[in-house]
């Protein structure tokens, strides 16, 4: 059976609507064969302005107690306050939040297999009284899970991360054996899913050099070798912990299907690097592709890998090739759990 995928408006003053119609329509062969279908949360009045925008076709509008069409929008909530295209507020900030809680409650049930998110904003989303620091601790939240798990994909570009959005300074104390070990796990079981029978997960070391014998640290020596011989006598195929300025290369490489990186920027940069389309002569990024997927939480999510982008929003030019790339891997990934 072909898994029904919920689609998150995210931020509705952001570039979420146009990108989400443009994707729909690129997609339109696949759904009308009946080989992918989508349920689009969020505002609808938005999806229509961005639906207009792109000479998209408006898609039906459904009840959430309805039987669903192939592809439909459904209303996240009430709507309070205007929603003011490329303007942080509460009330996109709101439908955001609203989108994401119906979205979560249809997984859970069963009647979505998976969520592919579009973005919302930290700030706006805070504005409206949910203090979140994105989707990942918002998810986590919903669905009582504790400890879940950034993975980030392009290509063959997977890297999941052991901490994300703490500052740097606390990155030390938080890199637990715990930590680790539920991050390689939770990684091994993603790339799985995936199609790798035995995946081969490098760990990228904390300091550089790895802390070079102990002279720049002792966080790799003490706390992920172990942890990583540990995971290697369980039967997992781990290597590392290697250092940060190479990891990357040989991940691109080919040389492993997975990296562990050890906060935020360490495993953002690299992936991002790559999957932003700069205009050399213009310098400006075109498109972006990327995947962020959220591990150990009981529903399947993919997310696009870039922010509401307000600056550019009701212009019409967002891509949506991250968008398709999020909705693919949450196929792949509700066809695994099938």
């Amino acid at each position: 059976m072909t898994p029904h995928l919920a689609i998150t408006m995210g931020d509705p003053a952001g570039i979420g609507p146009e990108i989400i119609a443009r994707a729909c329509a690129g997609l339109k062969h696949r759904i009308a064969a009946g080989a992918l279908r989508l349920l689009v949360v969020g505002d609808v009045a938005s999806l229509r302005r961005g639906e207009a925008l792109v000479g998209a076709p408006p898609m039906p509008e459904t009840t959430e107690d309805a039987r669903w069409p192939a592809l439909a929008c459904l209303q996240a909530g009430a709507p309070e306050g205007a929603i003011v295209t490329g303007a942080i507020g509460a009330a996109g900030g709101r439908m955001a939040y609203l989108a994401i809680e119906k979205s979560v409650r249809l997984a859970l049930s069963g009647r979505v297999q998976g969520l592919v998110t579009a973005p919302l904003n930290k700030e706006a989303l805070n504005l409206a009284g949910y203090h979140y620091a994105g989707h990942t601790e918002l998810l986590a939240e919903l669905t009582g899970v504790k400890g879940s798990v950034m993975m980030l994909a392009h290509g063959n570009m997977n890297v999941s991360h052991v901490t994300t959005h703490v500052a740097l300074e606390d990155v030390p104390k938080r890199v637990t054996p715990e930590r680790i070990r539920r991050v390689l796990d939770l990684t091994h079981e993603a790339m799985r899913r995936l199609g790798k029978a035995r995946p081969k997960i490098a760990v990228a070391a904390l300091n550089p050099h790895a802390g070079e014998g102990g002279l720049f640290g002792r966080q790799d020596i003490d706390v992920s070798a172990p942890t990583i011989a540990r995971a290697v006598a369980d039967g997992m195929d781990v290597v590392g912990p290697v250092p940060g300025d190479t990891v990357f290369v040989k991940l691109r490489a080919g040389q492993y299907d997975a990296v562990v990186a050890m906060y935020h920027d360490q495993g953002h940069i690299p992936v991002k690097l790559l999957g932003f389309n700069v205009d050399p002569k213009t310098g400006k990024w075109e498109a972006l592709s990327g995947v962020n997927i959220t591990l150990g939480l009981p529903i399947v999510r993919t997310s696009v890998d870039h922010g509401t982008a307000f600056d550019i929003a009701g212009k019409g030019i967002a891509s949506e090739t991250s968008l398709i790339e999020a909705i693919e891997y949450a196929e792949k990934l509700a066809a695994a759990d099938a």
